[in-house]
């Protein structure tokens, strides 16, 4: 007997750090997924400014990021909270959190001895929520020879059903895309940096967290020596199954690429804006010439200068007519997306249902996700 829909709540906190997502979504027997509400809470400065530390190795970091974990669990605790009085639902009629948790260490690269680590005391979440949390999602992958990511283009080929050949373009911190062809053969890959370069280079020499509709960003002028550079780095030209994070694409990089040129600031930022688009575009012509639209999410999709570069270029760098849209297009804020894909991951968790795509992340084949803390 089909069991009638239920209620899940998805967390989700980005490589961007700029705060937490948390969705009630509504799950049906079969995984059709709607979101009923949503909160977004931002995060502390100094949460921020620990969770950025942390991407890099640092003195007594086995403490910091214990205690960031807890930080984190209570943040995603009061997230789920008021998301909870918001719907007017109590505890008891949630079935489960979906936690992601923040990454802070992505190398799946190391053979038997590749891991992944996503800060989260999933545990304490469970005691402040009283409610189950799955977390530790992309550890399994990884365990059978996967990379562990990205998790969200499963969610996105149940969720996105077209007769085109379909790709949806996810533009957090980090840039992913689903390809989702009319033959049924799902793939999907990071294909390069989304916001977080541009978040980073923006906090660095104006103390914004991000560049508004890319504003900054459109005061500059693209160097191109600098692009080139940039697209020259091997993660471009590697073949999927891959996925990237902070541990390949961070400051320091950017450095090492303007090395001793006196650039612009703003003509930096525009050019990694290019970078963000062009990655993806490149990647999509590659991979999946033959699409036909093209779905964006995440935070990207606010930057009005990005969004508009990506049509402007798409026009020239594709071969075929591309029509870009956002997920608003098929009911669902671009900005729940990735919340959604969490609290969908906690449903399948629960119903023992595979919820990875070999052909995505690498793995051996579909495995069960994810950890269950028990309320």
């Amino acid at each position: 007997m089909n069991k009638p829909h239920s209620f899940y709540i998805g967390l989700m906190s980005g490589t961007s750090l700029d705060g937490i997502d948390a969705v009630l979504a509504k799950i049906g027997p079969n995984g059709e997924t709607s979101a009923q509400a949503a909160v977004s809470t931002p995060f502390s400065p100094e949460l921020r400014k620990t969770l950025f530390e942390l991407q890099s190795p640092g003195p007594n970091e086995l403490h910091r990021e214990k205690q960031a974990g807890n930080t984190l669990a209570l943040a995603y605790a009061e997230a789920a909270l008021q998301l909870l009085k918001k719907a007017n639902l109590q505890p008891s009629d949630i079935a489960a959190i979906g936690a992601h948790g923040q990454t802070i260490r992505h190398q799946p690269h190391l053979g038997d001895l590749a891991y992944t680590h996503q800060t989260l005391n999933p545990a304490l979440l469970a005691e402040k929520t009283g409610i189950d949390v799955i977390a530790d999602f992309r550890s399994r992958d990884l365990a059978a020879g996967g990379h562990g990511a990205p998790l969200v283009p499963a969610f996105h080929a149940q969720q996105f059903i077209s007769s085109e050949n379909l790709a949806v373009l996810n533009i957090g911190g980090i840039a992913n895309l689903t390809l989702l062809p009319k033959d049924g053969k799902v793939t999907g890959f990071d294909c390069g940096p989304g916001n977080m370069l541009m978040d980073a280079w923006i906090q660095e020499h104006q103390g914004n967290t991000f560049d508004k509709n890319g504003a900054w960003a459109s005061q500059g002028k693209v160097n191109e020596a600098l692009l080139k550079k940039m697209l020259s780095d091997p993660f471009f030209a590697k073949a999927p199954p891959k996925s990237t994070g902070r541990d390949d694409f961070h400051l320091a990089w950017l450095q090492e690429k303007i090395g001793t040129e006196n650039i612009n600031a703003e003509d930096v930022q525009a050019t990694l804006l290019q970078l963000t688009v062009q990655s993806a575009l490149d990647a999509l012509a590659c991979h999946a010439p033959q699409t036909q639209k093209m779905i964006v999410c995440g935070g990207g999709t606010r930057n009005t200068a990005l969004m508009n570069l990506l049509k402007v270029k798409a026009q020239y760098l594709l071969k075929n007519s591309l029509e870009i849209t956002t997920s608003d297009s098929v009911g669902i804020d671009p900005q729940l997306v990735e919340g959604l894909a969490f609290a969908w991951l906690a449903w399948a968790h629960k119903e023992k249902r595979p919820a990875n795509l070999p052909a995505v992340t690498g793995a051996k084949g579909p495995r069960i996700l994810g950890a269950c803390y028990p309320a």
